[in-house]
């Protein structure tokens, strides 16, 4: 078993509601920083790592429920 494995379902949900989405208001973080993307004005690295930051749970939460999907 892998230490993938061994990262509970519960927490990575937590983890993109909290520090995926945060801040909240006016619109999360990880939505902004796409919209750059999208745009093309994400070049600055410190919005680079914020883009890596705030997507890193979401990632996780993919490739979490892929692989249960797969192994079922």
């Amino acid at each position: 078993m892998s230490l993938f494995d061994q990262i509970p379902l519960p927490l990575l949900i937590v983890a993109c509601l909290t520090l995926g989405l945060a801040p909240f208001f006016p619109e999360p973080h990880i939505w902004e920083k796409l919209k750059m993307l999208a745009a093309g004005d994400l070049v600055k690295p410190l919005d680079m790592f914020d883009l890596a930051l705030h997507g890193l749970p979401f990632v996780l939460l993919a490739l979490k429920l892929v692989r249960l999907a797969v192994r079922v």
